[in-house]
């Protein structure tokens, strides 16, 4: 049974409502999928009583951006992304009340990224880029203001030029280290995962990303995003090897973002590199 441990809805970049993502997730077919939105479990309370209706399994989950105390380029220390699975219960309020802190830093990061961009003479304004976000607005709704209006000719040219990290108007958002982000996560009662470790700072091959997850397990994590649409087959067999070598969960999702990245299928990825098991949800709900 193929099931789908990454997406998001229009709650945080994604482009599928929440109704919308389950009847696409039935459409699969899929026997399982989790919401992973951005700082916000809206988009899961949203489907939630669709999915049930329906009969979807439909997983608690939450996507939190966090920094490496590593030094990066140009002084920036690396981003971390960590799922977070609440497979056992509920989050609690203080870690709520905490998302929405994180929300508040995407908000000053979004007005330090439209005065950069216009420092650069691009024409845009905040106004119109959360008309494209709406319900909450990140980088993938700057990209698509920068297509619309020509100054990149689709989201990953607006990435690579404008918005990444060591992109020419990057900006550097708040985040919390990786530490306490595994930390948050452990105690709202959630199961940590690194995401895409394809973007580490580390090929899947170097000694150094071992010890990095040597160091993030003893601090709380629990599992490696091994199937992901921007991993190829030997980075999935890299990744599975070293999930098995320091006894953390395998996990794998699509990271579906809807039209926002139109080339990643739910449930399959990318050109079908994408095959997740069902296992691997029965794995995560089995304690430590």
């Amino acid at each position: 049974m193929r099931i789908d441990l990454h997406t998001h809805t229009d709650q945080s970049d994604g482009t599928s409502a929440p109704d919308e993502l389950v009847r696409q997730a039935l459409a699969v077919p899929l026997g399982a999928l989790a919401i992973t939105d951005h700082d916000t479990f809206a988009g899961y309370e949203q489907a939630a009583p669709v999915a049930r209706e329906a009969g979807l399994e439909l997983v608690r989950g939450i996507e939190l951006s966090t920094r490496l105390s590593l030094a990066g380029r140009h002084g920036r220390a690396p981003t971390a992304h960590l799922l977070g699975y609440f497979v056992q219960g509920e989050p609690s309020a203080e870690f709520r009340a905490w998302l929405q802190g994180q929300g508040k830093n995407r908000d000053r990061r979004n007005v330090a990224l439209i005065a950069k961009l216009r420092s650069l003479g691009v024409d845009i304004t905040l106004e119109e880029v959360k008309q494209v976000g709406r319900n909450q607005t990140g980088r993938p709704h700057f990209a698509s203001v920068l297509v619309r209006k020509g100054y990149a000719l689709n989201h990953r040219q607006a990435y690579d030029f404008y918005l990444a990290d060591e992109a020419r108007a990057a900006v550097e958002r708040e985040q919390v280290p990786v530490g306490e982000g595994l930390r948050r996560l452990r105690e709202a009662g959630a199961v940590p995962v690194l995401a895409h470790p394809i973007r580490m700072p580390f090929g899947p091959a170097d000694e150094r990303l071992i010890d990095l997850l040597g160091h993030l397990k003893e601090q709380g994590l629990e599992g490696l995003e091994c199937q992901h649409s921007e991993h190829s087959a030997e980075d999935v067999a890299a990744f599975q090897s070293l999930a098995r070598k320091l006894d953390l969960k395998e996990t794998g999702g699509s990271d579906f973002h809807g039209g926002n990245k139109p080339d990643i299928d739910l449930g399959t990825g990318r050109n079908g590199n994408v095959h997740v098991a069902y296992e691997q949800l029965e794995a995560l709900r089995t304690p430590r």
